[in-house]
């Protein structure tokens, strides 16, 4: 229980700002019931946050109320286009479930807080921002 009230606290703490949650869909082995369970909390803590579903693209920007979640099983996935929107459109702060096994590009300036929700028992380097293990 200690990485759910770790993300509850820092969802609280965001209430007001704009906060985007994304999901690596770039492969079909993930814990799915455990992804759900995510998005259905940062529904009720932040309403107006949005769901980026992303793989080596965008697929779809919505509401965190609309959670269908597609995943694909080509397993390959890159993190700039999410990291570029966020700037783009003045996200505060980021949640990426994701397993940290994406590209980027070593360029790109990330300037928004990003934390890193990695649903395995193993935690990778973090680019940047900050890893939180939600296994």
């Amino acid at each position: 229980m200690k990485w759910q009230r770790l993300l509850l606290s820092k969802l609280q703490e965001r209430v007001g700002k704009k906060i985007a949650l994304a999901i690596d869909t770039s492969t079909n082995q993930t814990r799915t019931i455990l992804i759900q369970n995510i998005v259905k909390l940062f529904g009720e803590v932040c309403p107006d946050a949005l769901l980026v579903q992303a793989d080596f693209k965008i697929r779809s920007i919505s509401s965190i109320k609309d959670d269908k979640i597609t995943y694909y099983t080509h397993g390959k996935s890159s993190y700039t286009d999410v990291l570029e929107w966020v700037e783009k459109e003045d996200i505060d702060t980021l949640f990426y479930i994701t397993d940290v096994t994406g590209y980027f590009y070593e360029e790109l300036k990330v300037k928004k807080e990003i934390f890193w929700l990695v649903p395995d028992e193993f935690i990778p380097k973090v680019p940047f921002g900050k890893a939180i293990r939600v296994a």
